[in-house]
């Protein structure tokens, strides 16, 4: 377990963009809130990070600010500068730290989506743990004491699973990381839901194998339940593998894309899954989501004209 990565595994970790590191399309004003340790450890500065923790070692905890904010250990993480991560360790970096007005994660949970092995095997090292609130709560900052937190959370098992790296995802579980944790309230995904988003079919089948619940809830706001995920982006290995493993069919899911898995695939414009959905039994006059629609009349919203013809072919009704 946690055996260093080769330099060809390093080359295939998937590269960081703003959807998992937002900060990157901050305006230039926002980064002046930074500090200037913060800077160098994002930018993975080994020499001026020794000089500014030498000049300045009670700025290693300094709080993130700024929308995007991240602490020195959170921005080394998710860059994956691992020199960087070991010198901000030494010199007392708070790993429970979970800092910042959104994408609010600890450093493991980063790594953990970033996917460097060095870097979390570090962390749990110097005490990270898989599972937040298991740790007394008189032992890690207070804004780490709920499995994730409100905005963008992710446990480091969400984390990894939503960025592919089955091998994390593998070694986290057999650490005892919480399989079924329920998704943040705002933007969460439980791992499985996380991974059939993405389409990581290898994740989603270990999940499922390691106890993943098909049918767990989604987030309260803009959430989406793992089913609903595949048929919106299309993936038919994926919704075969949750309908084998009870995924329901007639289950309405969260406000990402609300309805039936029918209406997901039909706002997808999703072909080949509305016609597998339909093998499957999902009832093509279901009436279902926010609007009380029909998959037919949400296909037809969304501009999707050629699933909606599809549907009409499959007995779909175009009115109540």
């Amino acid at each position: 377990m946690w055996n260093q990565q080769s330099a060809e595994q390093r080359a295939h970790l998937a590269p960081i963009d703003a959807a998992y590191d937002p900060s990157l399309c901050e305006e230039d004003c926002d980064e002046l809130g930074w500090t200037a340790l913060q800077l160098a450890a994002r930018n993975g500065l080994v020499s001026e990070v020794q000089k500014l923790i030498e000049a300045e070692p009670w700025a290693v905890n300094d709080a993130p600010r700024g929308y995007y904010g991240q602490t020195a250990l959170q921005a080394a993480c998710i860059r994956g500068h691992g020199e960087v991560v070991d010198i901000l360790l030494r010199a007392g970096a708070d790993v429970h730290y979970c800092g910042g007005n959104n994408m609010q994660r600890t450093a493991l949970q980063f790594a953990c989506g970033q996917g460097n092995r060095h870097i979390i095997c570090t962390l749990l090292k110097y005490g990270s743990h898989v599972n937040v609130p298991n740790i007394a709560l008189d032992r890690i900052n207070k804004a780490s004491t709920s499995l994730v937190t409100r905005y963008n959370g992710r446990t480091a098992l969400q984390a990894a699973a939503e960025r592919g790296h089955l091998d994390i995802v593998t070694d986290l579980i057999d650490l005892g990381a919480d399989i079924n944790a329920p998704p943040s309230p705002n933007f969460g995904r439980t791992a499985l839901q996380a991974s059939a988003e993405n389409s990581f079919s290898h994740v989603v089948r270990t999940l499922l194998e390691r106890g993943a619940n098909a049918n767990a809830p989604a987030a309260k706001y803009s959430g989406i339940t793992a089913i609903q995920a595949a048929s919106l982006h299309g993936d038919v290995a994926i919704i075969d593998m949750l309908i084998e493993a009870g995924a329901e069919l007639k289950a309405e899911g969260g406000s990402k894309c609300d309805g039936t898995p029918l209406h997901a695939a039909a706002e997808g414009g999703q072909l080949e899954a509305i016609k597998r959905l339909v093998q499957l039994g999902a009832n093509v006059n279901a009436v279902a989501g926010q609007k009380n629609e029909l998959a037919v009349r949400r296909a037809l919203r969304k501009g999707q004209i050629t699933a909606a013809k599809l549907l009409q072919a499959l007995g779909g009704r175009l009115e109540l």
